[in-house]
């Protein structure tokens, strides 16, 4: 990728400061990430990543020994930070918007994108990893896939754009969004 589309975008052509890739486990935001954030010639920055580096522990294991509540306090806090510097794309993990209010208490200047995948492509995506997903334990990960995703679509679709990860590869979906920025950026959202 790059060439021609990376060529038309520049840090004066694109009309907001950060990009924010929302939605379920298994949806591409961590690989998708990346990927665009190299295309855009800015920074990446995995939520859960950042976390595990600040807390020296995973994120399953202060799920298992902390509960779900402490985790989610320590992801508030680190995406705050996160949240404030230009240039970048951040890569929450799944839960981390559904907090009433959460989205659209985002920052000016940041454009927040809804990575779309079913909840069997997620569980599929995760079981491919090798990835543990404290969330999905249990007999039955597909059912509890879409109880999370039925419970969690309402956050996910406060996000400015909707990008279909369903059959497309990152690289397709990095396409789909570079060309979505260089045909109709989003509204100016810099502050």
């Amino acid at each position: 990728m790059g060439g021609a589309l990376r060529d038309s975008l520049n840090a004066s052509s694109v009309p907001f400061a950060r990009i924010l890739l929302v939605g379920f486990m298994g949806s591409g935001k961590s690989t998708v990430g990346p990927l665009l954030a190299s295309q855009l010639g800015w920074q990446h920055v995995d939520l859960d990543e950042e976390i595990e580096r600040r807390t020296g522990r995973s994120v399953p294991s202060i799920f298992r020994e902390d509960g779900e509540p402490a985790f989610r306090a320590i992801e508030e806090q680190v995406a705050r930070e996160l949240l404030g510097p230009e240039e970048v794309v951040v890569s929450p993990g799944g839960g981390w918007p559904c907090r009433d209010g959460r989205m659209e208490a985002l920052s000016p200047g940041t454009l927040s994108i809804w990575l779309v995948v079913s909840p069997e492509r997620a569980v599929e995506r995760a079981k491919r990893h090798g990835a543990e997903r404290p969330l999905l334990a249990g007999e039955d990960p597909v059912a509890r896939a879409r109880e999370l995703l039925a419970a969690r679509e309402r956050y996910y679709g406060v996000a400015h754009w909707r990008v279909d990860t369903e059959a497309r590869s990152p690289e397709e979906v990095v396409r789909v969004v570079i060309e979505r920025l260089t045909q109709e950026p989003a509204r100016p959202l810099r502050a």
